[in-house]
């Protein structure tokens, strides 16, 4: 239940941060910035775009041994609910300011909501599980910057919007990730796998 519980308050904590940083109006982070410049492109809507990226990413680590869980099927399905609830509720602030603040506060919220939910170990969402199946294997906060990085470039090129806000998130929140990730509880939802036999 400890980690049911931390596996769906992390998503919580990381559609807000998503919210925060939409609301900003300031850019968005390294993967939506693909997924809209992807949808732009192709003429698709952006949720069906979203869904095939997941899915192939998704197999694409699992190839790697990134195993799919129910963190893979939480993660989307909550921060979206909390993402769309959260819009609903809010409007872009006029000042300039206050919009600098909101999109200085989404990277800390949105690096723990991450860090929270892998910490489980329960399976990971597209963008992190691709951060995790590089080859040859690099630490997460590096990995996580090429994918953020590489994302928002791609997405860019396609014709979405970047902004300062996608320059901060990108560059920083994999590092923040990592350096969060072994402080925080780290409940199972299954347990680890046996060590190999020497």
């Amino acid at each position: 239940m400890r980690a049911l519980l931390q596996l769906t308050l992390s998503c919580v904590v990381l559609g807000a941060g998503v919210a925060l940083l939409l609301t900003a109006e300031l850019g968005s982070d390294g993967y939506s910035t693909l997924v809209s410049g992807l949808a732009l492109a192709s003429g698709l809507p952006f949720w069906s775009v979203n869904v095939c990226l997941g899915v192939v990413l998704i197999a694409l680590a699992w190839t790697r041994g990134v195993r799919p869980g129910p963190g893979t099927v939480v993660q989307p399905v909550v921060v979206g609910l909390t993402v769309s609830a959260l819009l609903a509720a809010a409007a872009t602030p006029e000042d300039a300011v206050v919009r600098a603040v909101l999109a200085a506060l989404a990277l800390p919220v949105l690096a723990l909501g991450v860090a929270g939910y892998l910490a489980v170990e329960a399976g990971a969402g597209p963008a992190e599980a691709a951060g995790q199946a590089f080859d040859p294997p690099v630490p997460f906060g590096w990995s996580y910057t090429v994918l953020q990085v590489g994302g928002a470039l791609v997405g860019w090129a396609c014709g979405a919007a970047v902004g300062p806000g996608t320059v901060l998130v990108a560059l920083t929140i994999g590092p923040i990730v990592d350096l969060l990730r072994p402080r925080l509880p780290q409940p199972r939802l299954r347990p680890a796998a046996p060590a190999p036999r020497r």
